[in-house]
This record gives structure tokens, sequence and C-alpha cells, in this order.
């Protein structure tokens, strides 16, 4: 139901964006979710041990198209702060995923070009959003995303989970 809304959903996200009134949505939509019992993510197995590697050798970012605060309230359960110097919500950038222009803000940011950045993302939108910038897409296949539309979005691999990067970042260091 989630991929099958993702079409829809960003249409009106874009309109929303076009007339100026996604601010105002946001806000909206911020304040019907947040409840007094605050936020509560799950980290999938084996992506912090990935993270702590991966943070030893790469400058790393989030692109995200949920608010502020619900980004650092995920950092923060995690204890995953500091590994990130560039957090990019969905009022970081004017224009929101697929655009290219999240991804390219957070390259830009780390003093990269696109194409030495790698992008992971459960969703078509995110490989939408990097390829359309440049970058590196890599799908996972343990969030909202499956398979064949991460490939038909252009995914340069599909993974079955984030944590499976950590197998490949190893293998690159042998």
């Amino acid at each position: 139901m989630v991929m099958a809304s993702e079409t829809p959903a960003n249409a009106a996200a874009t309109l929303l964006d076009t007339l100026h009134l996604d601010s105002l949505a946001f806000a909206l939509e911020e304040r019907l979710q947040h409840t007094d019992r605050g936020y509560d993510f799950e980290l999938i197995e084996g992506v912090k041990p990935l993270l702590l590697r991966l943070a030893d050798r790469y400058s790393l970012a989030i692109v995200s198209t949920r608010s502020p605060a619900a980004a650092e309230a995920f950092l923060v359960q995690y204890e995953l702060t500091e590994l990130f110097p560039v957090v990019v919500t969905r009022q970081t950038t004017r224009r929101l995923k697929p655009h290219p222009e999240p991804v390219l803000y957070a390259a830009q940011t780390l003093g990269l070009a696109p194409a030495d950045c790698v992008m992971v993302g459960d969703t078509s939108v995110d490989i939408r959003s990097a390829r359309r910038a440049g970058a590196w897409a890599v799908g996972v296949l343990c969030g909202f995303g499956e398979e064949r539309e991460l490939w038909r979005a252009g995914a340069h691999l599909v993974l079955p989970s984030t944590a499976d990067l950590l197998a490949l970042v190893e293998s690159a260091d042998r």
C-alpha cells in the first residue's frame, strides 16, 4: 500500500511545494504524528557496526523526507549523531526526493562530487533521487521497496539488507 501510494503522494508533495504550501502541510503532519510518547524507531540489525566502520573511512550524511525533529530523535536514540555531520531533511532543501536537490545538497555540504557518493535507500524515490543527482544508488529490501521496483528505478545494486554493505566494504579493504 505504501509503495502504491508513492507516486500520488510525491505528486501531492510536489504540488504543495509548487504552491509554497509544503511547510504548512508538513507542520500539520508533524503535529498530528508527534504524540506524548515521542518517536520510537527501530535500527536494522547489523547497521550500527556498518555505520561505525563507514564513519572511520568516509563522510556520512542522512537524506530523509522526515522532519528535522524525527531525524534528530533517530540519531539520538541510537547514539549516531557524531557519525553524521550532514543531515538533510524535508526542510533543508526546497525540493524533496525524488528530485536530486537533497542528494546534491548533501554531496556539496560534504565537499564531494555526487559521482563520489553512494545513496542507500529502500524506495524507488531514494534510487531516483540518487540517479538524478549522479550518485551511486544502492537499494535495500529491508524497508518498503520491492526488488523489481528498485531495479526499475535504476539501482546499481540491490541488497537484502543495509547491513549487507558491511561485507562489501570489508572485501574492498582486502
